[in-house]
């Protein structure tokens, strides 16, 4: 019983069904036929066995598998979430003094509350995509550290208790956006910059 080019035996449908139960894996020339299941590319096939225009790094059939998680990362996602933490809690006082204060600066300060704790589900919810090791997660992180740039610079312009509090937000802010910038980080979320980007072709 001879062989054709591809592999096969050249007999009828009969003979090469008995011929691929007695080969359960046949490897040749980058495809792969196992038993009962024939799949033979077809002429437009890479020599690798993936579909003409399907690469490596397209292939559906392996999906990506997050690694761990870098001390970096968790570092800004810590850091992100208390300062989410803090806004809103900061967001809940303000409220409470304005519900409770002079009726004349109740509207004002019931804004003021209403809007820091809005803000405060930005920061949180970068922190929970950091966790996760979510790409998406590092650029709402990265617009909350410059946001808290120019506060903490407003705090320490006062000269009142409101200093150590500047100080406070300047470093984290700081910490946070170095941590989020590290190549460790960049490649656990899977951001790649525009020369490490996959070659297709």
């Amino acid at each position: 019983m001879s062989l054709d080019t591809g592999g096969l035996p050249s007999a009828g449908p009969g003979h090469r069904a008995a011929w691929l139960k007695r080969c359960p894996v046949l490897l040749r020339t980058g495809w792969i036929v196992r038993a009962g299941v024939g799949q033979v590319p077809s002429e437009g096939d890479d020599a690798e066995g993936y579909p003409s225009g399907v690469t490596k790094e397209q292939s559906p059939i392996s999906p990506e598998i997050a690694g761990p998680r870098p001390r970096r990362l968790t570092y800004a996602a810590v850091l992100t979430a208390l300062e989410g933490v803090g806004l809103a809690v900061g967001g809940v006082w303000v409220l409470v003094l304005g519900v409770a204060g002079d009726p004349d600066d109740r509207q004002q300060a019931v804004t003021l509350g209403v809007t820091l704790i809005a803000l405060a589900l930005l920061p949180l919810l970068a922190a929970r995509g950091l966790f996760a090791q979510r790409s998406w997660s590092r650029g709402p992180s990265i617009i909350t550290q410059i946001l808290a740039l120019p506060v903490a610079y407003s705090l320490l312009q006062a000269d009142s208790i409101a200093i150590p509090a500047g100080i406070a937000i300047a470093v984290i802010a700081i910490a946070t956006l170095v941590f989020l910038i590290n190549p460790a980080t960049t490649q656990a979320l899977g951001i790649r910059g525009p020369g490490n980007a996959p070659d297709q072709k």
